[in-house]
């Protein structure tokens, strides 16, 4: 076959194959974008390579994303916003804590820091205009309370950037997605 050929008949092939083709791993069903991409009940699913098992968190605050580690090799991820700088926390923490629209009680270096918190020194309760949005998980180290939660948000512009005292924070129906998924105890490592 003449080389022409074959390159005309590979590149027809290729404009036929649908740009969303499905593909399936035992039960679970993707259907795939591209690259790496794919969408699972809704929600982008990316290869990720990891030593981690699945149902752990990993939040990369350099590239803004937080990843719940599947089976397989595969990870459901999420756009986060992170701790601008001077404020950003690493570490491996676990889930010691969940609260659906959770009250908000700034810690004492943000009262000191910040005169919009200290109205709230003693606490805002759970809402809309509630910073901590419609979810929050509490990082723990062993009993210790890290104050770093990953949370929902009352400001979606904010998610991908490095804007926050130190929290991850999620569009709210992302976080009310990754809460319904961890357990108390979920390991996190944040790099």
């Amino acid at each position: 076959m003449d080389r022409r050929v074959f390159l005309l008949s590979g590149l027809a092939a290729l404009a036929a194959t649908p740009a969303s083709a499905e593909w399936r791993t035992g039960k679970r069903r993707f259907n795939f974008n591209s690259g790496n991409r794919f969408k699972y009940k809704g929600k982008t699913v990316v290869r990720l390579r990891t030593s981690e098992k699945p149902g752990t968190i990993i939040i990369s605050t350099r590239k803004r994303r937080l990843f719940y580690v599947l089976p397989d090799g595969m990870a459901v991820s999420y756009g986060v916003g992170v701790g601008r700088w001077g404020f950003t926390w690493r570490g491996v923490a676990s889930v010691g804590r969940k609260a659906e629209w959770p009250t908000w009680t700034p810690p004492a270096e943000m009262v000191d820091r910040d005169p919009l918190a200290a109205k709230f020194a003693n606490g805002m309760p759970g809402g809309p205009e509630n910073p901590l949005g419609a979810r929050a998980m509490y990082l723990y180290q062993g009993n210790q309370d890290t104050l770093y939660r990953i949370h929902g948000t009352r400001e979606p512009w904010s998610i991908g950037l490095a804007v926050s005292s130190g929290c991850i924070r999620m569009l709210n129906e992302e976080v009310i997605d990754l809460y319904n998924r961890v357990k108390i105890g979920t390991k996190v490592v944040v790099s």
